[in-house]
């Protein structure tokens, strides 16, 4: 009998099993899979093209440096100079990180209120996210904990669209703002949902920064240094092993990749697995090697910092707001908000020696508002319809089309992965897509009943919640495996 079975091999399970095992608990953990990592791994999807892509999740924000310290994780994550550049006809707005009056004046009007905004955004982090790793606290005690009574009314109380709207004159500058309140989530900003506000903040509070890294050796160097840890202080890892039932006593049920079933018992049961929950995913993912990074029509910006950032894509308010409406309306966008990025700039490890010699890079491209309902009655077809309006969108911003500057693999085809809801859904059975299984929750206990307690817990008392569908879940961040292991050691 085990203290402790994981099933679900994703970075959070890895978490939980590195911390569980150092204390000292028995533990193993179960994956469907032939790797353990879940979506933060690595692969070289293209054959005979030596580029290491991370195919699903890409950039590191919400890992707490306490969880990479606590587990003596050996993994680089490095800063990018450039934060973003939004390309506006033969211009653009850059946010230079170390150079603010660069950035200044690419604002123009909205550098004080950038300013203002995001220095108010930088307060909440540095205030919310050490509670990401304690006990819930309720909505009364989170608000003092922020201890800012405007910085609570605008990213907590009111719709994000309305204050963006209020404190930001330009269109772009605007939209910009608000991608963080979207990745991911299909929804309108200014909705009294507030579900963009919660998107917002998840995407700002990271690690108390709300920097967006790039990890060395692509994401799967995450998932490596976690397993490493893991295995190192004891937990077994099992690879190909489907769970098919967990019983609330304390069994779990899984069938090997030979077709056989086994049982095993434990204490706990920590599941790392998507609920059986109604979700809608609303991306579309691009992975693409490129011989060469795309020329632009700014002659003040060059390539290399333009993609160093987020490149962003017909992100306006205007834009973002009209591609909600043909998307809510079973339309693929006409124009297709997205943003991209490039690894290799920052960490050009993930290639080969020969690529890097001939100036090959990575490029992720990551499309907003592509609901999975556009990709239900045909979805071969509507993957199809939506690359070519979003690589349309793409040449749109750029002074020649990306297609001109893919790489070849050797047998002639282009470099270019294309990803959907519903192909996550198929592929690796996120619900609806969804990246953070479900939609994201407040950082803080909504019911009475969950104050004082980790956000893990299920109905059950031996049955817990370690994935991206716990309270203070999604992402690639580690908290909910931290949290759930936190409550069995507490439990004793």
């Amino acid at each position: 009998m085990y203290d402790v079975v994981i099933a679900g091999g994703g970075h959070n399970g890895l978490v939980a099993a590195a911390y569980l095992a150092r204390a000292g608990r028995r533990v193993l953990v179960l994956e469907r899979l032939d790797h353990v990592g879940g979506l933060a791994v690595s692969a070289r999807v293209f054959p005979g093209v030596d580029a290491r892509v991370s195919r699903y999740s890409y950039l590191v924000s919400l890992l707490p440096s306490r969880i990479v310290r606590d587990l003596g994780l050996t993994v680089e994550l490095r800063g990018r100079r450039f934060s973003s550049y939004t390309p506006v006809g033969d211009g653009g707005l850059l946010i230079d990180n170390e150079d603010p009056a660069r950035t200044a004046a690419s604002l123009k009007g909205d550098a004080d209120a950038w300013r203002r905004f995001y220095g108010m955004a930088g307060r909440v982090a540095r205030r919310v996210a050490p509670t990401l790793l304690e006990p819930l606290r309720d909505r009364a005690g989170l608000r003092s904990a922020v201890g800012d009574e405007e910085a609570w009314r605008d990213l907590f109380e009111r719709p994000i669209g309305d204050v963006v709207d209020e404190r930001f004159a330009g269109d772009t500058v605007r939209g910009v703002v608000l991608t963080d309140s979207l990745i991911g989530t299909f929804t309108d900003p200014a909705d009294s949902s507030l579900l963009a506000n919660r998107c917002f903040l998840y995407h700002v509070i990271g690690n108390g920064t709300g920097d967006w890294n790039v990890p060395v050796g692509g994401m799967g160097a995450v998932t490596g240094a976690l397993a490493d840890a893991a295995r190192a202080a004891g937990a077994e890892m099992r690879t190909g092993m489907e769970v098919l039932a967990v019983d609330p006593s304390g069994e779990v049920t899984f069938r090997d990749a030979g077709g056989a079933e086994h049982a095993v018992s434990a204490r706990w049961i920590l599941v790392n697995m998507p609920a059986e929950v109604q979700a809608e995913g609303s991306q579309l993912k691009v992975n693409m090697v490129l011989s060469r990074l795309p020329r632009l029509r700014d002659p003040s910006v060059r390539p290399e910092e333009a993609f160093a950032g987020t490149f962003h894509i017909n992100e306006g308010r205007a834009r973002l707001g009209k591609a909600y409406e043909d998307a809510a309306a079973g339309r693929v966008p006409a124009l297709p908000p997205a943003e991209a990025y490039c690894h290799s700039l920052t960490d050009p490890s993930v290639l080969g020696p020969e690529l890097r010699a001939a100036g090959a890079h990575t490029l992720t491209l990551f499309g907003l508002h592509m609901p999975a309902r556009l990709f239900r009655v045909d979805p071969a077809a509507a993957r199809d319809e939506a690359l070519r309006a979003t690589l349309a969108s793409f040449d749109s911003v750029l002074a020649e089309p990306i297609e001109d500057c893919l790489l070849r693999a050797p047998d002639g085809t282009p470099c270019l992965e294309v990803k959907t809801p519903v192909d996550l859904e198929n592929e690796v059975g996120l619900p609806g897509g969804h990246i953070f299984h479900r939609d994201l929750s407040w950082p803080f206990a909504e019911d009475p009943g969950e104050r004082g307690r980790w956000g893990v817990e299920t109905e059950h008392p031996r049955v817990l919640l370690c994935g991206a569908g716990a309270r203070r879940g999604g992402g690639v961040s580690g908290i909910p495996g931290h949290n759930a292991a936190r409550a069995v050691l507490g439990a004793g």
